[in-house]
């Protein structure tokens, strides 16, 4: 176990300097500037800002630059939101992605895999496939579509939940249920097809010969269905507690995604490659965390 961690790790570096390099030179590409106005500024103005921000400076000197402050875990000031450095900003943010993530992920997990092993257990029924049906509609519609129906429904029609800003218990509900619901149906097919395999292999019926009971056989399947589903979850949770672009904007969730987009709008270089480490760091992470529980799961993991 220690050797497949080290490993892992040191895989990491040359990813994560990929991704560094790629964001770092695609925003620099980019036209326009972070103090291209619609009025344009003074030039004596914009040579000291140039000069404050270090962007005079050749691309090459830039990127060395911003390499050596990210070795020291300086992000670096936001040119848009002048009083406030980077980390400040995600610092703000990042807890309010990762519960809404958080949550949905959990919820995305106990729903999906329960649904995904009813249909594996009524293969080829009516609830197999009303679920398949179910899941393939959720894993079609996107985010975008979701969340205005739940608004219209919700808060609109029936006046039970605010459709966007940010306070109490109430405002997360509705963000929550439309991150979780793609991930729902997801999680649910995946486990279905893993399920119906697992029941089918020599192992279950062995089982079964051996007279054992429906639920201990369905234990033990369960527990061989669930890997591609760990496999799967590093990535989601990922993207899930990095927050999501589109549902922040939305439902008016002060979370990363709505710092990515004004970044992004504004040319604002360092918080847009802080958000990009940010992410990049905790898919490497969670995919790190997944592999440890495959090979948890799976013994010949460990072995290989």
């Amino acid at each position: 176990m220690a050797r497949l961690i080290v490993k892992r790790i040191l895989s990491v570096i040359p990813t994560l300097f990929l991704v560094v390099t790629i964001a770092f030179f695609l925003m620099r590409a980019a036209p326009g500037g972070p103090f291209n106005l619609e009025r344009p500024l003074d030039p004596q103005v914009m040579a000291n800002l140039q000069r404050l921000y270090r962007l005079d400076e050749p691309l090459g000197r830039q990127y060395l630059s911003y390499l050596a402050g990210l070795a020291h875990g300086d992000l670096g000031p936001s040119f848009y939101w002048r009083d406030f450095s980077v980390a400040d900003l995600l610092g703000k943010a990042l807890p309010i992605s990762a519960g809404l993530g958080a949550a949905a992920l959990a919820l995305a997990l106990i729903v999906g895999v329960a649904a995904g092993a009813f249909a594996a257990v009524h293969h080829r029924g009516p609830a197999d496939a009303a679920v398949t049906g179910a899941a393939s509609v959720g894993v079609t519609l996107p985010n975008f579509v979701v969340a205005p129906l739940l608004q219209l429904v919700f808060g609109l029609w029936l006046k039970w939940l605010p459709v966007g800003g940010w306070g109490g218990a109430a405002h997360v509900l509705l963000p929550i249920t439309t991150l979780a619901l793609p991930q729902i149906a997801a999680v649910a097919r995946l486990t279905r097809a893993a399920m119906i395999e697992e029941l089918a292999a020599p192992a279950a019926r062995t089982l079964r010969a051996y007279g054992l009971a429906a639920p201990v056989r369905l234990r033990h399947a369960l527990r061989g269905a669930i890997v591609p589903v760990v496999s799967y979850a590093g990535p989601a949770a990922a993207a899930l507690m990095t927050g999501s672009v589109i549902v922040e904007n939305i439902f008016g969730v002060p979370g990363i995604g709505r710092y990515f987009i004004d970044g992004a709008l504004n040319r604002d270089y360092p918080l847009v490659m802080g958000v990009v480490v940010l992410v990049a760091a905790l898919v490497v992470v969670f995919n790190l965390l997944a592999d440890l529980a495959y090979a948890f799961i799976d013994p010949r993991v460990r072995d290989d």
